[in-house]
């Protein structure tokens, strides 16, 4: 019964055995767990709550996860399901907009390249903080500044709190050991983004050693990944819960705690909040990056995927809430021991990550060990979210030329992925690497997210139709989707992500790191770089109805958006009802008549029906005939 197969179905358990399939429904569940749940709820969504008026954030958080997160997540995972096919095979269902998945793509290579950076920045912080001394605690390293006050040199209580006062009331912000340890060694940080100086062989290393990890997670595809979600999905959750016992013992955490959760009723009122809530669910969830789809590919046609939506989406939301408390629990800690508002040490993204929770852990006994905790927490969120990335683009390469010898050298094609992944990631490395990091990061992947799941959205829709669509689901889970998510699919879900898409327009600032600005050049990169993904969409639409036929446009058009024949389930004993195999035209006249002897029937059918290939696509078994 491997596979998902059942004895006598050899169609089923050969094609189940070509592509893969998930050894059982948990370690699908697990997978998207861990890809939707990443660095981004530990770093983004605790500092957005807290910066959007705390506890009220959490309304309309929770009204977007409602009417555009768990409705477009589960319209991804029927989508991929349903067709078994990756990102690119999926837009049989209407192949002028097969631009899409190549836009998935390209967003995925994206983020797949500058989140390894971050995940191997988190394994140089693991190795470093195997010692007796955490090496960001004290300013007397050769790497500090007379500026350097830490909070734990000398006696604080009288010298150094003073010190602090003084600095923060001559406005001259004090620098941390951990912020010089950040910037002044780790990234040995240059002046300029054009100014890419040495490349750090340590964080060199620590590239390679993350593409490695993830290149052996993936050797099998699904197969192997599907057994180390086990682990890579469910730790982390062991160490939040390490951390938020430690954390909330600790004095002045419940101040911290109150600055996370307290509410400010009046914010709800202000635009920037509900987008940021938009944002952060859209953002979070993983939607639009090809992931979603390409996960789901791998399922069996009648898993309820309704139900692992609903499980995933909200268990990714409950994590963003629970990271929240683990993280300002310490910084209240931290915040009470300099004697400082909460404001002053709360930070986001690397910032948070590799400076203020770094620094706060130094104060704590035994902190190499809560260090070393924190950091492996950081190392598996990012992993479980950039193997999904990668088989993504694996995937869409393998079903795309789905022949018999490239799926037999699956494993080459991840590796020569991994290796291109790390050649492409190594600017990122230099001393100029984290503006180049976060430029990727605040255009790669902004606004052309939002583009492509509103036109796909569309696509299927309004062009392929709803209720083909509404069919389909019923055809594979045994009932429509609910009124809910009918209206949500139709209306509600695309007017949301617009909002989102205006909303950023609208709020858009030209990006900066701490106090650098970055030039005019940097940021028309960063623009082509989010172009590149969304021009994928029309320069495909217009190639495929200039290849299509018919005599006007318009006919050329209606040819270019109808479903590829071979669209459908992948598997033919699935293929019932308008999908079941087309008859020769000799025999479609006699499609009434009741055969006579069934059996015979049925056999002359079977021989008639197209064989599916290894990617799902039809082909006749001698089309002269």
């Amino acid at each position: 019964l491997q596979n998902g197969a059942v004895p006598g179905e050899q169609g089923k358990q050969e094609k189940s055995v070509k592509r893969g399939n998930w050894g059982n429904q948990i370690e699908f569940v697990l997978t998207s767990v861990g890809y939707a749940v990443g660095l981004g709820n530990v770093w983004r969504f605790p500092y957005l709550c807290y910066r959007n008026g705390g506890g009220a954030f959490m309304f309309p958080y929770f009204i977007m996860l409602v009417f555009c997160g768990i409705p477009l997540f589960f319209m991804e995972l029927s989508f991929g399901q349903f067709a078994s096919q990756g990102c690119l095979g999926v837009w049989r269902v209407s192949p002028m907009f097969k631009g899409v998945g190549y836009g998935m793509m390209v967003v995925s290579t994206y983020i797949g390249i500058y989140y390894n950076v971050v995940i191997c920045i988190a394994f140089y912080y693991f190795f470093v903080s195997m010692t007796r001394v955490l090496p960001w605690t004290y300013c007397s390293n050769p790497w500090n500044t007379p500026d350097c006050v830490g909070v734990l040199d000398g006696n604080l209580s009288s010298r150094a709190a003073l010190n602090i006062t003084q600095l923060l009331n001559t406005t001259q912000k004090r620098t941390s050991p951990s912020e010089e340890y950040w910037r002044r060694y780790v990234l040995n940080l240059s002046d300029d983004i054009g100014n890419l100086g040495e490349v750090r062989l340590p964080l060199l290393g620590c590239l390679g050693v993350s593409w490695v990890v993830v290149f052996l997670c993936l050797i099998k595809g699904v197969k192997s990944s599907g057994k180390v979600v086990y682990f890579t999905a469910t730790f982390p959750y062991v160490v939040l819960t390490i951390l938020f016992v430690r954390g909330i013992t600790l004095e002045g955490a419940v101040t911290g705690i109150m600055y996370y959760l307290t509410p400010q009723w009046d914010k709800i009122l202000n635009a920037k909040v509900w987008g940021d809530a938009a944002s952060q669910i859209f953002y979070s969830l993983g939607c639009a990056w090809g992931g979603l789809i390409t996960m789901a590919s791998y399922n069996k046609f009648n898993n309820n995927c309704y139900r692992d939506s609903i499980i995933i989406s909200i268990t990714n939301c409950a994590t963003s809430v629970y990271a929240g408390f683990v993280i300002f629990s310490i910084l209240g800690f931290m915040a009470n021991h300099l004697g400082v508002d909460v404001s002053k040490v709360a930070d986001h993204g690397p910032g948070l990550a590799f400076v203020a929770y770094p620094e706060a852990l130094t104060l704590l006994p035994i902190s190499p060990l809560w260090s070393i905790l924190f950091f492996f927490m950081l190392i598996l969120l990012g992993l479980g979210t950039q193997f999904c990335l990668l088989e993504t683009l694996v995937t869409a390469i393998v079903d795309e030329v789905g022949n018999e010898w490239i799926i037999r050298k699956k494993t080459f094609v991840t590796l020569g992925v991994a290796v291109a992944g790390f050649l492409l990631g190594v600017p990122l490395t230099t001393q100029a690497g984290i503006y180049w990091l976060l430029l990727m990061d605040n255009y790669a992947a902004s606004f052309s997210l939002v583009v492509i799941s509103c036109i796909m959205c569309v696509a299927i829709m309004y062009i392929y139709g709803h209720r083909n669509y509404f069919k389909d689901i019923e055809m594979m889970l045994g009932f429509p989707p609910p009124l809910f998510f009918q209206i949500c699919w139709r209306f509600i879900s695309p007017a949301i992500i617009f909002f989102i898409l205006i909303f950023t327009v609208i709020q858009y600032r030209p990006i900066s790191y701490n106090e650098y600005v970055y030039p005019t050049w940097a940021i028309s990169i960063g623009f082509l770089m989010a172009l590149s993904s969304v021009i994928c969409i029309p320069i495909y639409a217009i190639y495929k109805v200039c290849r299509s036929e018919g005599d006007t446009l318009l006919e050329r058009l209606k040819n270019a958006t109808k479903a590829s024949k071979d669209w459908g389930p992948a598997l033919p004993e699935h293929r019932s009802g308008r999908y079941a195999p087309a008859f020769s035209p000799s025999t479609e006249s006699h499609l009434e008549v009741q055969p006579l002897q069934p059996e015979k029937g049925q056999s002359e059918a079977a021989a008639a029906s197209p064989v599916q290939g290894s990617n799902g696509s039809a082909h006749s078994q001698d089309s002269r005939l």
